[in-house]
């Protein structure tokens, strides 16, 4: 606005609040005048009537000058005499009275002054004189001798007192006419002011209508508007007055707020495509790590993986190969597009650059037009495992956005992340493999080597018995104890077989024990009771082994000795890795012919209890039967010493 080049003063001058003001002001100003000249003329009426009645009183003064010149001449003329000039002073004493002086001296209309002039001159030059010398006649001594002059003087003034009279007449009517116009200018004065006032308190409510109330009027629709959201609305109203500044300070406010709203929408519409891409990003590595976690990493996951890629970032295609920097040839392990190994040089060293994220041209099958490549390297802080190409739509410029990056180099890791996994898995399955080999060997050590030893043995002293002729019982005896041991190393070889059966490794603990027992059930009718409490204990495969031939020889010898109908195994584990296992059953309990049977049964539990680190107890069981007890630790460092030592071998 140029209200600030005008200056104060120039929008003073268009204040609204002056000109209503100055319209109350005038208003105030014309009631006042109507006021005082309402007062000022009934000042001045005021003396006109005492005039008006003053003069009114000179005729009816006059007839009794005339009527007492007409009744002066009886028997009393002393007397009549001295009422005519009583009459005559008292005619002077009203014609000159102050209320008409007053009216005069105050600027009465010059018709009243030439009445009252032309009656004063007649009765000062025509009639006082000859009343002076009638009364001079009727007051001498020969008044006889002077009748016919005092009648002379009687018919001089009874002839002219008509006239004098419509003299005295026309001052009272010039009083009343001059009173009239005074009272006109009065009324005029009072219908003009009320006439002036009425057309400024009309332009006093125009000016409100137009200046106040219709601004006001809009200013609030435009407030309501705005409340309601609407700030494209402006106010017509931008004058100089106060109004005027308050629209265009509104037309401002309005302004503003839209382009805060309108930065404000922008800022939520790109927080909105941002949480939207965060959401996509989000989305990609939930199917990523979905993908990658529920299946093995084959062709088919990582196609499904590009195809995700191209869904929720855009590009046209995607290919996944191995190798790493330096390879002339990488394997493509899947691909959603057709590559022209010509456009790349005939080598992958393009691809693979520098072992970072790089932008590619490539040039289509033919030779005709370019495809533009976007080089991931799959990779974590050790191994370079091989690079994610990428295809740019030809739509967006061939280049990606600066987010689309650091997601695809998320993904690559994750791929890098589970081609490691997968690499440790297939190293771990290899190292479990040799393990099991070694407890197998092991195994075979502790039972069939053993008791092959134990037969040579016993050759060895058939050999002797038979070079040394003894008798028949012996030799019987030896031989005896050989299909004894015979049979116990082919027992024990079953068992080994039947326990590698059960690939501990792959089905757990818990189903290596349900089996066990469901074997031992399935050979006697005995009633097996299996409670496994080893809950999320970790057992290396060395201790499974252990705790599973354990369990295998105590329940072989309830079968085979106990002479039990019910048995009862139990595996509990705390949370501070202490392992309990207990047999029982309600056979006849320990006697010398189970430690005879036994013999051969014990050493080798005790044996693979200490490789445990525990300890092993036989005793009566409270059913009246027998009751093994194997109490060892996961968490015992021997037993950590030991399960390393058995990892490596024999």
């Amino acid at each position: 606005m140029n209200e600030d080049v005008q200056g104060p003063s120039w929008r003073m001058k268009k204040s609204l609040l002056l000109r209503l003001g100055i319209a109350m002001g005038a208003i105030i100003i014309l009631a006042m005048i109507g006021m005082f000249s309402s007062i000022f003329v009934a000042e001045n009426s005021e003396g006109f009537a005492a005039a008006i009645n003053h003069a009114g009183t000179l005729r009816m003064q006059s007839y009794r000058v005339a009527s007492s010149l007409v009744h002066g001449t009886g028997v009393d003329a002393d007397g009549a005499g001295e009422q005519t000039r009583r009459l005559v002073e008292e005619f002077e004493e009203r014609l000159h009275s102050p209320r008409i002086h007053k009216v005069l001296g105050e600027g009465a209309a010059w018709e009243v002054v030439d009445a009252y002039q032309t009656v004063e001159q007649e009765w000062v030059e025509a009639i006082r004189p000859h009343l002076e010398r009638y009364l001079d006649l009727i007051s001498s001594p020969q008044i006889a001798s002077k009748r016919a002059e005092i009648a002379s003087e009687q018919i001089y003034y009874l002839s002219g007192v008509d006239n004098f009279v419509q003299k005295i007449h026309a001052l009272v009517k010039a009083l009343e006419l001059d009173e009239n116009k005074r009272n006109e200018q009065l009324r005029l004065i009072q219908i003009i002011s009320i006439i002036i006032t009425l057309l400024v308190a009309a332009f006093t409510l125009y000016l409100t209508q137009r200046s106040i109330l219709t601004p006001l009027k809009d200013l609030l629709l435009c407030a309501g508007a705005a409340r309601h959201g609407d700030l494209s609305v402006r106010s017509r109203y931008v004058g100089e007055d106060e109004l005027g500044q308050l629209g265009y300070a509104f037309n401002l406010m309005a302004e503003d707020l839209s382009k805060h709203y309108a930065d404000l929408a922008e800022l939520v519409h790109e927080k909105t495509v941002d949480l939207e891409r965060s959401n996509h990003s989000l989305e990609l590595l939930y199917s990523t790590t979905k993908r990658l976690s529920e299946s093995s990493l084959d062709e088919d996951v990582l196609e499904g993986l590009i195809h995700d890629i191209e869904q929720l970032t855009g590009v046209s295609g995607g290919t996944i190969c191995l190798g790493g920097p330096g390879d002339q040839r990488a394997f493509r392990l899947a691909s959603t597009i057709n590559l022209n190994p010509d456009g790349l040089g005939g080598d992958c060293s393009r691809c693979f650059g520098d072992g970072t994220s790089h932008q590619i041209e490539i040039s289509n099958i033919g030779g005709k037009g370019c495809r533009t490549l976007y080089s991931v390297p799959i990779r974590d802080q050790e191994n370079h495992f091989g690079v994610l190409l990428v295809e740019l739509s030809t739509d967006d410029a061939a280049e990606l956005e600066d987010w689309q990056k650091p997601l695809l180099e998320t993904v690559v890791s994750h791929i890098a992340l589970a081609i490691n996994t997968a690499q440790k898995a297939s190293q771990n399955r290899l190292l479990s493999r040799l393990e099991e080999r070694s407890v197998i060997a092991r195994e075979l050590h502790d039972s069939i080597a053993q008791s092959l030893s134990y037969l040579k043995i016993q050759v060895s002293r058939l050999e002797k018995s038979i070079t040394d002729e003894c008798g028949r019982d012996d030799n019987l005896v030896i031989t005896a104890r050989l299909r004894s041991a015979l049979n116990g190393a082919y027992r024990q070889l079953r068992e080994l077989l039947a326990t590698f059966r059960l690939r501990i490794s792959e089905a757990g603990l818990g189903a290596a024990l349900e089996a066990t027992v469901m074997e031992f059930r399935e050979r006697s009718e005995i009633e097996i009771v299996l409670v496994d409490r080893i809950a999320n204990c970790k057992f290396d495969p060395n201790s499974e082994i252990h705790l599973i031939q354990i369990i295998r020889e105590a329940l072989s010898n309830v079968i085979r000795h106990a002479n039990a109908t019910h048995a009862h195994v139990s595996v509990e584990c705390d949370q501070k890795g202490e392992v309990t296992l207990l047999v029982e059953d309600d056979g006849v309990g320990i006697d010398e012919e189970s430690d005879v049977m036994l013999h051969y049964g014990m050493p080798i539990m005790k044996e693979r209890a200490e490789r445990l680190g525990g300890s092993l107890t036989v005793s009566e069981s409270p059913s009246g039967g027998t009751s093994v007890k194997l109490a060892f630790s996961v968490s015992d460092p021997l037993f950590q010493d030991q399960d390393g030592e058995a990892q490596t071998g024999l």
